[in-house]
C-alpha cells in the first residue's frame, strides 16, 4: 500500500508533504508525489508544446518533493498525470492501492470550494480512497 499526495507547489501542498511524509513514516508506507493537469485541446502541436512545458515545470518541483521525503527515510517516486487533479489523483489512489489521499487547501469556506469546484472538495465527494485536507498555516491563509 501507498500513501498518494497531490502537489502543485502552493504553500498547502508544502504543508500537505511535511503531513504526507509524517504519515508515511508512520505507516510504514511509500509515497507517490502526483500532479495532475489536463491541458486544454487534446490534440495538435499546440497541446503537445503545452503539455511538454508543463511536464518539464512540473518534474523539477515532484522532484525537490521526491528529495525530501527520500531524505526523511521515506521511499517516494512521482508522477506526473495528463488528467484534471481530482480524476487523476484517484486513479494514482486507486493504481497503487493507497491507504489515504492527502491534498493541501487553500483555506477556502465549504461555499467557495463547493462553487468553485475546488480539487479537495471533488476529492471528497468523489474517491472511494479516504482523503485528508491539510490546511495552509496561519500566515500562509492571511496572504490568500
Amino acid at each position: 500500500m501507498t500513501i498518494v499526495l497531490g502537489y502543485d507547489e502552493s504553500p498547502g501542498a508544502s504543508r500537505a508533504l511535511q503531513v504526507a511524509i509524517k504519515c508515511a513514516a508512520a505507516f510504514a508506507e511509500a509515497l507517490v508525489i502526483a500532479y495532475g493537469a489536463a491541458v486544454p485541446g487534446g490534440a495538435g502541436e499546440e497541446y503537445l508544446v503545452h503539455d511538454e512545458a508543463i511536464r518539464q515545470k512540473k518534474q523539477e518541483a515532484l522532484g525537490q518533493a521526491v528529495q525530501a521525503a527520500e531524505a526523511a527515510g521515506v521511499p517516494a517516486t512521482a508522477e506526473i498525470l495528463a488528467e484534471k487533479p481530482d480524476q487523476a489523483l484517484i486513479a494514482a489512489a486507486e493504481r497503487h492501492q493507497a491507504r489515504l489521499i492527502i491534498v493541501g487547501s487553500w483555506g477556502d469556506g465549504p461555499i467557495r470550494g463547493a462553487l468553485l469546484g475546488s480539487t479537495p472538495h471533488k476529492l471528497l465527494r468523489l474517491s472511494p480512497t479516504p482523503v485528508l485536507c491539510v490546511p495552509p498555516t496561519r500566515e500562509a491563509a492571511v496572504q490568500d
